[in-house]
């Protein structure tokens, strides 16, 4: 499966408790074009032990396995998380026109403070 979104939290490598391999994991939120108030939250795991030097906040596309991960919560509730096994995860560039919009109104603010 393929996903696009946003990084919603750095890259942090952990170690496999069975394998001592380590692997990279974060959260990703994919939402719809416009505004979505209610994005899909996954948790990306990169099973090698290479950064992907992926910063908070970027726009992203992973390919993988999705899973289902079900653990008990605190409370002792069985809850789960929509996990990605991926095999890639690249930085893609926003387009021209998002990446303008972005950056109009800080052109504003500062003409405004000038």
């Amino acid at each position: 499966m393929q996903v696009f979104g946003n990084v919603a939290t750095a890259p942090e490598r952990k170690v496999s408790k069975s394998t001592g391999r380590g692997y990279f994991e974060f959260r990703l939120a994919e939402s719809q074009r416009g505004v979505d108030t209610e994005p899909t939250w996954y948790t990306v795991r990169m099973m090698k032990d290479v950064n992907p030097k992926l910063d908070k906040g970027a726009f992203v596309k992973v390919t993988g396995k999705l899973k289902v991960d079900h653990y008990l919560s605190r409370d002792g509730k069985p809850t789960g998380t929509l996990l990605i096994l991926a095999f890639e995860a690249s930085k893609l560039a926003r387009p021209a026109s998002a990446l303008a919009a972005e950056q109009a109104p800080a052109t504003q603010e500062a003409e405004e403070t000038d």
